[in-house]
């Protein structure tokens, strides 16, 4: 009985890890823009993609749309969200105000170790931009907002910034001018010297202005993208 339950967990272990395998892989597509708002995707294709079950396959598709990565529409299956215009506002808006009090919390608790991995975040985004790598560029922009969250220490703000981010690369996929660069690198390094230099008041109105710059830069008009899933999940 002990050696059947040790190989029930096992399988529970197993099915848990590919679940948040598909839900990352998922994500990180989205974040780098290859998978498009409107985007199927379809549960065969995963079970195919990853040689898993429909039910594990349904476990990650049920994370992802309570992250509101995705939708589970009636007759259509999952797809990849599409916030509206108006949605698109309300969650810049809270962005702004999470990052506003974000920003503070990461110059309060800042140390040596913490002020080096944002510099290492930054160097890895710039290495991207200059390889022409835009997918990777575009999550590694993403990534650093998230260690920004991550490293003011208050873990609700960093559960909100999960979603946010994911939900604005979601907005960006569907409504960025062809061409734009989203996040621009130097006004990351600009925001990591006023955090290094402790000026408080200046690099909250600098993500603030930063946010504001990347709205201002959407235009209200949907793409019509086809998507190979394969594809963007392995990045290609």
């Amino acid at each position: 009985m002990p050696d059947k339950r040790k190989a029930d967990n096992a399988v529970k272990r197993g099915t848990t890890a590919v679940d948040m395998r598909i839900y990352k892989a998922v994500v990180n597509a989205v974040m780098s823009h290859r998978l498009p708002p409107g985007t199927h995707l379809g549960e065969a294709d995963f079970c195919e993609l990853y040689q898993v079950s429909r039910t594990t396959v349904r476990k990650a598709l049920q994370r992802l749309a309570h992250d509101h990565i995705i939708e589970l529409r009636p007759n259509r299956g999952a797809v990849i969200a599409s916030p509206t215009p108006q949605e698109a506002r309300d969650i810049f808006a809270a962005r702004r105000a999470i990052e506003r009090e974000i920003v503070p919390l990461v110059i309060q608790n800042a140390t040596p170790e913490s002020l080096k991995q944002i510099r290492a975040a930054l160097a890895a985004e710039d290495a991207a931009r200059r390889s022409g790598d835009r997918a990777g560029w575009i999550r590694l922009g993403g990534e650093f907002h998230l260690l920004l969250a991550q490293l003011a220490g208050n873990h609700v703000l960093q559960r909100f910034m999960a979603e946010l981010v994911s939900r604005c690369s979601l907005i960006i996929a569907l409504y960025e001018s062809p061409g734009s660069t989203m996040c621009e690198n130097d006004e990351h390094q600009d925001l990591a010297t006023l955090i290094e230099q402790r000026k408080v008041k200046e690099a909250t109105h600098l993500i603030e202005h930063h946010l504001l710059e990347i709205e201002t830069r959407l235009r209200l008009a949907e793409q019509d993208k086809k998507v190979n899933l394969a594809e963007a999940l392995s990045g290609l």
